[in-house]
This record gives C-alpha cells, sequence and structure tokens, in this order.
C-alpha cells in the first residue's frame, strides 16, 4: 500500500516530525499551503521530504505574520519571498505608526484622566490626516498674525513656520500634538496670543516696543535663572540691579504690560509644545522666570 512506503508520511506523522497539530496541517493543506504529495488507498493524506521543508517555510511565513493567501502565493512559486516580505514591511510600519498613536493617546488619556468624550476627541485630533492638521495651523496662524504690521522677514517666517509631525512619530510628539491642537483650536488661547502680538507690533515707522524683544529671548531667561538660583527676590535692590542691567532706561510699564501680556496668553507653552511635536531639542521651561521677571518689574513700578 501507498501508506506503507518508507518514502512517504501520514499527516500524524508529518505531525510528529514537525511538531505541529495535525489539525493545523490539515488546515493548511485544504487551504493549498501544504498540499498532499499523494493519496493512499484509503484516501488519506501522504507527504514527503519535501512536505516537511514546505511546513517549516510555511510556519516561519506565518510567525512572521503573514497571511495564507500570501504563503500560498509563495509556496507556489507566483511570488517571491523578498517581494511578499517588502510589501509586509510596509503593512507592518502602517501598523507601528498606529500603534504607537494609540499608545500615545492611551497614555496622555491615563495621564489626566480623560472622560470618554475627551478620549474620542483626543483620538481624532491624533489621528487627522497631514492635510488636516495642517489646515488646524493655518486657520490658527492667520487669525493670530493675520494682517499684522511687521517687518517682512518677520512676516515671512510666520508663514513658513511648519507646525507638522512627521510620517513616524514618536510617542511624545503624538502627545505634545494632542495638547497643541487642542490649544490653538481654543477661541480664548488664540485671542490672548493675539493681544499680545498686537503689545509687540511696532507702529508704522518705530523701532519694537520696549520687552517685545525678551520673549523666547534666551540670555534674559538665562540671566533671571542665575539670579534665582542665587535666591535673590524680585522685591529686593538686587532685582532693581538686574532690571536695570536687562533693559536700561526702557520704559518699565510697557515691558511689563509685554510679559504679563505674554504670560496671560501662554506663550511659553505654545513655544514649548511646537518644539516638541517638530522634534526639537527644547530649551527649559521658562515659566517661573518669567513670572519672578513680571513680580520684579511689578515691584518697580510699585516704587516709582
Amino acid at each position: 500500500m501507498d501508506d506503507e512506503r518508507p518514502d512517504v508520511l501520514t499527516i500524524g506523522q508529518l505531525a510528529h516530525r514537525t511538531g505541529l497539530p495535525v489539525r493545523t496541517l490539515r488546515f493548511w493543506s485544504d487551504e493549498g499551503a501544504v498540499p498532499p504529495v499523494a493519496r493512499s488507498a484509503g484516501g488519506y493524506r501522504l507527504y514527503d521530504a519535501e512536505s516537511v521543508a514546505r511546513v517549516e517555510l510555511v510556519r516561519t511565513l506565518r510567525e512572521l505574520g503573514l497571511g495564507l493567501d500570501d504563503v500560498c502565493r509563495v509556496v507556489s512559486g507566483r511570488t517571491t519571498v523578498a517581494e511578499v516580505a517588502d510589501a509586509h514591511v510596509a503593512a507592518l510600519d502602517a501598523q507601528i505608526r498606529s500603534l504607537k498613536v494609540s499608545r500615545a493617546v492611551l497614555s496622555t488619556v491615563a495621564k489626566r484622566g480623560s472622560t470618554a468624550e475627551e478620549t474620542a476627541l483626543m483620538n481624532r485630533l491624533a489621528r487627522l490626516s497631514a492635510a488636516e492638521r495642517k489646515q488646524i495651523i493655518d486657520e490658527f496662524k492667520e487669525e493670530v498674525f493675520g494682517g499684522l504690521d511687521v517687518e517682512p522677514r518677520v512676516r515671512d517666517r510666520l508663514r513658513s513656520l511648519s507646525i507638522a509631525l512627521p510620517d513616524d512619530p514618536a510617542p511624545e510628539q503624538v502627545d505634545a500634538w494632542i495638547e497643541l491642537a487642542e490649544l490653538v483650536r481654543d477661541p480664548g488661547f488664540r485671542a490672548r496670543l493675539r493681544t499680545w502680538m498686537e503689545l509687540n507690533t511696532p507702529a508704522p515707522g518705530q523701532g519694537p516696543p520696549p520687552g517685545a524683544s525678551i520673549w523666547w529671548a534666551r540670555q534674559v531667561v538665562q540671566t533671571v535663572a542665575k539670579v534665582r538660583k542665587r535666591g535673590v527676590a524680585p522685591e529686593g535692590p538686587a532685582a532693581a540691579a538686574v532690571l536695570s542691567e536687562l533693559f536700561g532706561d526702557a520704559d518699565r510699564a510697557a515691558v511689563l504690560g509685554s510679559v504679563e501680556a505674554g504670560i496671560e496668553a501662554g506663550a511659553e507653552r505654545y513655544r514649548r509644545l511646537v518644539a516638541q511635536v517638530r522634534g526639537q531639542d527644547s530649551s527649559p521651561d521658562a515659566t517661573e522666570e518669567l513670572n519672578w521677571l513680571a513680580r520684579a518689574l511689578r515691584a518697580t513700578a510699585d516704587q516709582t
């Protein structure tokens, strides 16, 4: 009988040789991935040594995540392992990107203790297309910066400022984008930032208003950071000397107005989120330094 030939294997023997369950081999056989080489007189499937090698190939491809359709195309010679692998890598990359987004959203939800409605909103914001994200930023920039009478160099920089997630963002970039998207869609934030921008936009034919240059000027923040580290109180004479060093005879009330407007607008938070979304090394959070500066400026204003 054919099933007694030493060069063929029954499905049970093939299962023993490969360590796979008979039901798995039967399923693969039915799907055409591991077809029998012959049938016994009783109609049972028979396999040979090449079948063992084919089972190992099928198992490897399945462990790598390929579907049986692709596996059958490979073992039948209709395509190559390399061609299928290339397509599968692209699919895995897309899946990995999606999983990173899901992880970032869930991490943010856990951190904030978000409600179901907030979770749904964050998920939608995280999964917006590149065009949809660009539209949100463009609308924000137009409302906040549009129509300001700024010098052409600054205007071109504002227009060209890119705030876009890369194709393969890190979880922290997705997290920052969610927060940034919520921020720039807030009408209150837009209005506060617009007020601050108008306050820091020079009148035609005039130089920058006092205090306009301190925002995001690292030398000012670094100077204040050193002073705070020494324990200098913002209301004392040492602080007044620091202000004189920083601003000379500039109108302190105007400088204070700029600092307070920026703090109220949340400009520092916006700056840091933009840097995080863009994957840039952001300078340390300057909120405490700016608050110290505002207190020192108020103290000198009260004294005068």
